[in-house]
């Protein structure tokens, strides 16, 4: 079950059920004082716990079908979804009782109580159930478990509703009004928990778009070796500029593998802060560099920055947004990189010259320290801090402007959700001593089980395809390709990048309603067909445009699925337990890889010339077979698949209460909590102890 986010007492009594029927709470000292709560449920059972019934537990029997009103599967507007002149009202003079104020609450086999309404339940499941990622794509995970979640709760409300006309009346709701109320429900109820996805706050707004400068930033330096190769240091020998370029490969690697340990050392804030200054220095030290091979060094560093960018911002963001904004935020970061990778483009017809590529390359420093001044508007992650200290008033602060939270029972609210979604990850942990140990043990795991280990298996292999499709030769090396194909080689370099943004929004339309391995098929069936008009057309079989388009297609097609879908399965399919892992060495191979296109090229395409992407058709083909044979379709997990596993997760809860339509405002509680907080973090910020 849940882990207990307000835990009024150890053991059930009737006094504890009471109080919180009534809208009371004990005190410090024992006493019963007045609870207010913003998000109050109204009882239909009112303040007597003898008349609160035994409450209702889940069960595959009671509660086994999504609505057919959320199968659509589109949000519709609260008056479209709850019908006024179809409320549900009991036929005697009994009545529900919606005048009496009382919170719904669970309580738990071991007898312990949370007191949650229905809606703050849901966002502690979206919160327990979704990673700590912000990543394109998990938008449906996302949705799908507010509909399993809200069809659930709504399935209660049912419940105990039609419990208590029997008893009351002698006559429950009949199949029709039983219908009708749980669509009802349903509806209300996923329409609040999907309030997070369209309300932004400004602090975080500004979080994500100085974040995001990031990604644009290793966007910018995947392509800006592309456009002045003809110019910096003329004479150099294949050689030593491929190695310049996949340089920048060596240094990734060695940042991802940094990232997580400056995260939690530093705090999130912190890293992305050192981050930034070494984009600063090597930026300074390719513009200023004397020879390639001093390029080579600074392409490193930059390496290392893009490295730990591309695990940091997910992180960091994920741990600022609420669950319902985690996918659409990983889609700005996604198209940062993708802009940044146009912008160097762009750049390139001003600066792609003998006089101007230093100040080509100096950009990157320029860009690192426009960041830099915007920093003093980042807000540390209030998850790092909450890790380092429960009871962190600077967390709470946090909170409370990401959230925009009014009251202090919200905030306290919403740290709960953060400290039971962490202990969950916790407890699913192995426990062991030390990371390197918890690593071995989860990847044993991983491959002890049949299932997992398929998934894992099929993530290295999309990872190797990822970059063995040869995607990063066009990125690299598009002016060394589009030579003698285009007068100008930037151009065409330019449609590419121009291309591959568009192609980018449409593979997050696609993502959201076809499955990933039919993705994944048509991904690498429409890039191996490109690859081979590439191929016939440098052989002169089709004109030279004709090949151009053969070059955009075949970016197109990488973004609609080998591009995004291997790194979205690891947030979207595995357990949060096994989501490090496998990030961790999915992003490893995928550096590795791509090390080796950077270097690795330019020979192809002088041994090769015109079948120069013939090896990445083969590579396009076996991915095409293994996807069609072995790769499991992993699209997610469906509302209907969710919800039986809530009902088996939460089988020994007993839920009362559970009273979506009593939801409602009620008068603000006290502040004193909370200036009481703000004395606390002033006195934090004097001493410098933020934990």
């Amino acid at each position: 079950h849940n882990p207990k986010l307000r835990t009024i007492a150890t053991a059930t009594t009737m006094n504890e059920k009471t109080s919180l029927l009534s809208s009371e709470k004990k005190d410090d000292n024992g006493a019963i004082t007045r609870r207010r709560s913003r998000l109050g449920s109204f009882s239909r059972f009112g303040s007597d716990a003898g008349d609160s019934g035994a409450g209702v537990r889940p069960s595959g029997d009671s509660i086994s079908n999504i609505p057919d009103v959320l199968e659509g599967w589109h949000r519709r507007s609260m008056s479209a979804q709850v019908d006024s002149d179809n409320d549900i009202t009991p036929r005697s003079g009994g009545g529900l009782g919606h005048h009496q104020r009382a919170r719904s609450f669970m309580e738990a086999p071991d007898g312990s109580i949370s007191a949650l309404t229905p809606l703050e339940m849901g966002r502690h499941e979206l919160y327990e159930e979704l990673p700590f990622l912000a990543v394109p794509g998990l938008q449906k995970k996302e949705h799908s478990l507010s509909v399993a979640f809200s069809s659930y709760a709504a399935a209660l409300d049912t419940l105990e509703t039609d419990e208590y006309l029997e008893s009351t009346t002698g006559k429950g709701m009949n199949a029709e009004e039983k219908e009708r109320r749980l669509s009802q429900m349903s509806l209300l109820l996923l329409d609040e928990l999907e309030v997070d996805a369209t309300t932004v706050t400004t602090p975080l707004i500004f979080a994500v778009f100085i974040a995001s400068l990031l990604m644009f930033n290793a966007g910018y330096n995947i392509s800006v070796m592309n456009a002045p190769e003809p110019f910096v240091f003329p004479g150099h020998s294949t050689g030593a500029w491929s190695a310049a370029v996949a340089s920048f490969c060596v240094g990734g690697p060695i940042g991802a593998v940094l990232a997580g340990k400056w995260a939690d050392e530093r705090g999130r804030k912190g890293a992305l802060l050192l981050t930034t200054w070494i984009f600063i220095i090597g930026g300074l030290i390719q513009s200023f560099a004397p020879s390639l091979e001093v390029v080579m060094v600074a392409r490193a560093v930059i390496g290392v920055s893009s490295g730990a960018s591309t695990v940091l911002v997910p992180i960091y963001l994920g741990e600022l947004a609420p669950p319902n904004l985690r996918g659409i935020i990983g889609t700005m970061t996604q198209f940062a990189l993708v802009v940044g990778i146009l912008f160097a483009d762009l750049v390139g017809f001003v600066l792609a010259n003998a006089e101007s590529w230093r100040w080509m390359f100096s950009l990157t420093s320029v860009m690192a320290l426009f960041q830099l001044l915007l920093t003093p508007l980042l807000l540390e992650s209030p998850r790092w801090l909450l890790g380092k200290n429960p009871n962190s008033s600077k967390a709470r602060f946090i909170i409370k402007k990401l959230r925009g939270f009014r009251y202090d029972d919200e905030v306290e609210t919403e740290v709960d959700h953060y400290l039971g979604a962490s202990k969950r990850l916790d407890a699913d942990s192995d426990g062991a001593s030390s990371q390197d140990k918890e690593k071995k043990n989860v990847m044993a795991e991983m491959f002890a089980d049949k299932k997992i280990r398929l998934l894992l298996v099929s993530t290295l292999v999309l990872q190797v395809a990822n970059q063995f499709s040869g995607i990063n030769a066009v990125f690299y090396y598009s002016g060394l390709f589009f030579d003698g194909v285009i007068d100008n080689p930037l151009v065409g370099t330019t449609l590419i990048g121009a291309i591959n943004v568009v192609a980018t929004y449409v593979a997050l339309l696609l993502m959201d309603r076809c499955g990933r391995r039919t993705l994944i098929m048509w991904s690498s069936a429409g890039m191996f067909c490109s690859c081979v008009v590439i191929v016939l057309a440098l052989l002169g079989y089709f004109s030279k445009m004709v090949a151009i388009g053969a070059v955009a297609s075949y970016v197109s097609f990488f973004e609609i699925g080998l591009g995004p879908i291997p790194w979205l399965i690891v947030a979207e399919m595995f357990e949060g337990k096994y989501v490090t892992v496998a990030m961790s060495i999915s992003c490893q191979l995928n550096w590795s890889c791509n090390f080796f296109v950077g270097l690795l090229f330019p020979y192809v395409n002088e041994s090769l010339g015109p079948y120069s992407f013939g090896p990445f058709a083969v590579v396009l083909l076996l991915t095409f077979l293994y996807a069609w044979i072995w790769l499991p379709e992993t699209q997610g997990t469906t509302p209907a698949e969710l919800q039986a596993a809530l009902v088996k997760k939460n089988s020994g809860v007993t839920y009362h209460n559970m009273d979506i339509e009593g939801m409602a405002a009620t008068a603000p509680p006290s502040q004193g909590e909370w200036e009481d907080a703000l004395a606390a973090l002033a006195d934090e910020e004097q001493t410098g102890n933020y934990y």
